[in-house]
């Protein structure tokens, strides 16, 4: 077994590459920037073509990860605790939609701000996401939990947050690690749905995220990485989390520690454990970098018999309150409630009449019929009801602006032909950083922005986009003979079909905008004198 001095930074990033690492997406930040930068020197990462080079922001770092995932390959996120801020949109959903490929987002946090605005502890944004965190205390151990983290993920099903902090980040230690693992083969979601985040589906899959807790739970019961060591002075229980153990060794160098100590390495917490520390221990000492996340959760366990709402199950985890429930949490009867005839039930809504996506997206369905399904990223707008029927045409819908990062992405792990669909407003929000992520590796992908000149979908707002698409397009760095405006309308069905045939053929960035305008909009007469002055009508 080789052993190598590393970074606690590097031990996650050789641990990453050996884990069959395909892809690391990262915005350089301190203490984190060590991980890409060691993957990028990494002459095994060259040799098996990991992609390594740097995003624009940490949201498409975390969407282009997210993307290749997708396409089921292991991808690694790497940031500083406040660029968890940036990626909260992609991060948070991420753990909604669940992995195909184990996705594991690094994230090293900064106590006592030595390069930073905050002391912001990234453990909250995990337990705010509901998935599983490992926080490693040594090197060795950032090494261990990186190849571990993408199995868990993987057997989970959902992204794993791997938390370091500054000490751990910049100091070294001796790493035995092992032979590298192969990369996983190329695989589309199991669910073609998997992915689309419409409130029908992203419902089921909160709850399925809500039940699958108690398996996160039993993962850390059983974890390596979570110990108990008992002792016979019950006066005090310590918990130490991640490289808080080391502090606590050093005061117990030449004796032996008295107290029972657990050592937490593996979220969520281990609640027997937790139990047992409490109720056997006279009083609880938590040692924990960062804010007091543990130290609040196991002020939580305090006589939590006579504690009840949402955790104990009298009131569910998901949706709204109403009447009924808090009724029947105070134990009072409940009458049965009347079944909702089936001419009230929910109708599922639909793109209007007229409108141009559903034109725009007849075409690539048609242009996509010899490549068969999977290949196309969308996003947040009237658009999305193209996962409906009956054009069953998109793969993913997560958050703002990642159509083309996860397009990306899924173009990195090997995927063609890689399709973005996204709309004007949408792309002026957050889709221009990810196409300059394109742009800057001149990524094999093809962008659909659908430019109906309006924000349609909550109210037909202004778009910041009105005129301004292709020059942004242009000044972002995409090949002019690459812009193309069609006007999607079922005469020009067939010049539409071909004319993405073409572009997905070309082996780089290529951008085609679907341009009508909004059926809703036809009798506001400011936008269509602004269309008139801008030429647009």
């Amino acid at each position: 077994m080789q052993k190598l001095l590393l970074l606690g930074a590097e031990a996650i990033a050789q641990g990453a590459i050996d884990a069959g690492l395909s892809g690391v997406y990262a915005y350089p930040g301190t203490p984190s920037t060590e991980i890409t930068e060691y993957i990028q020197r990494s002459e095994l990462a060259l040799e098996r073509n990991i992609h390594s080079k740097w995003s624009t922001n940490e949201k498409t770092a975390m969407e282009a990860a997210l993307g290749m995932s997708y396409a089921g390959k292991r991808a690694l996120v790497c940031m500083k605790h406040v660029g968890l801020n940036v990626a909260a949109d992609a991060f948070i959903n991420s753990a909604i939609t669940g992995v195909n490929g184990g996705l594991v987002v690094a994230v090293a946090d900064d106590p006592s701000m030595h390069s930073s605005q905050n002391e912001q502890d990234s453990r909250f944004y995990a337990k705010f996401a509901l998935i599983p965190i490992l926080e490693p205390s040594n090197q060795q151990e950032a090494y261990d939990m990186a190849l571990y983290g993408f199995e868990l993920s993987e057997k989970l099903n959902v992204p794993v947050l791997l938390r370091i902090t500054t000490r751990l980040a910049h100091s070294r230690s001796g790493v035995s690690i092992k032979p590298a693992k192969d990369q996983n083969k190329l695989r589309l979601p199991g669910d073609k749905r998997q992915f689309v985040l419409l409130p029908s589906i992203a419902k089921k899959r909160y709850k399925d995220l809500i039940n699958n807790q108690s398996n996160f739970e039993l993962d850390s019961e059983n974890s390596v990485f979570n110990q108990y060591v008992d002792a016979k002075d019950k006066s005090l229980g310590i918990i130490a989390c991640g490289l808080a153990i080391n502090y606590l060794n050093e005061n117990y160098s030449e004796t032996k520690i008295q107290h029972p100590v657990i050592k937490i390495g593996q979220y969520p917490l281990p609640r027997k454990m937790i139990e047992k520390i409490f109720w056997e221990c006279e009083e609880i000492l938590v040692l924990e970098e960062g804010y007091p996340i543990v130290e609040e959760m196991v002020k939580g366990y305090l006589q939590k018999e006579k504690v009840k709402g949402r955790l104990d199950g009298t009131l569910p985890r998901d949706g709204e309150l109403n009447p009924n429930l808090v009724g029947k949490a105070l134990g009072f009867k409940q009458d049965k409630l009347a079944e909702i005839p089936e001419f009230l039930s929910n109708r599922p809504p639909a793109m209007c009449e007229g409108c141009g996506h559903i034109d725009a997206y007849n075409a690539l369905n048609e242009a996509l019929v010899d490549i068969g399904e999977g290949h196309v990223f969308s996003d947040i707008g009237c658009y999305t009801l193209g996962a409906l029927e009956p054009y069953h045409a998109i793969n993913s819908c997560v958050d703002m602006g990642a159509s083309i990062t996860m397009a990306k992405g899924a173009a990195d792990a090997g995927l063609q032909p890689s399709i973005a669909v996204i709309g004007d407003s949408t792309f002026t929000h957050s889709g221009m950083t990810g196409l300059l992520d394109a742009v800057n590796e001149n990524t094999n992908i093809t962008i659909l922005i659908s430019d109906n000149f309006t924000t349609g979908m909550t109210g037909q707002q202004d778009s910041q986009a009105l005129g301004h698409i292709e020059d942004i397009c242009k000044g972002i760095g995409v090949d002019p003979e690459h812009i193309i405006v069609m006007n999607p309308t079922k005469k020009n069905h067939e010049l539409m079909v071909n004319t993405i045939k073409n572009e997905m053929a070309y082996q780089g960035v290529s951008i085609i905008i679907p341009r009508r305008q909004c059926i809703q909009t036809v009798k506001n007469k400011d936008l269509v004198q602004k269309l008139r002055d801008l030429n647009l009508k």
